[in-house]
C-alpha cells in the first residue's frame, strides 16, 4: 500500500480506532527493536516504515483532538 493510500485509510478512522493503531504499531515496533538488537531482523527497511506509520497515526490524533477543541 502506497503511502497516500495509507493516509487516506488512516483519516477515515475514529480517535479510538487510531488509538488501537497506534497501540499495534508500538508492539510491532518494539518487537522490531528486540529483532534488531538480537540480529534477527533481515528487512531493516520494516523497521523505518512502522515508525512512520507511528508518526502519521500521532499525527492524525493530535489534529483530530486540535479539530475537537475549535468546534
Amino acid at each position: 500500500m502506497k503511502s497516500s493510500e495509507a493516509k487516506k485509510a488512516l483519516q477515515g478512522k475514529s480517535p479510538a480506532e487510531l488509538q488501537t493503531e497506534l497501540e499495534a504499531l508500538l508492539k510491532e515496533q518494539f518487537g522490531l527493536r528486540m529483532q534488531a538488537a538480537t540480529q534477527q531482523l533481515t528487512n531493516n527497511a520494516k523497521l523505518r516504515s512502522v515508525r512512520r506509520g507511528v508518526a502519521r497515526v500521532r499525527t492524525l490524533i493530535h489534529q483530530k483532538k486540535a479539530e475537537g477543541t475549535k468546534a
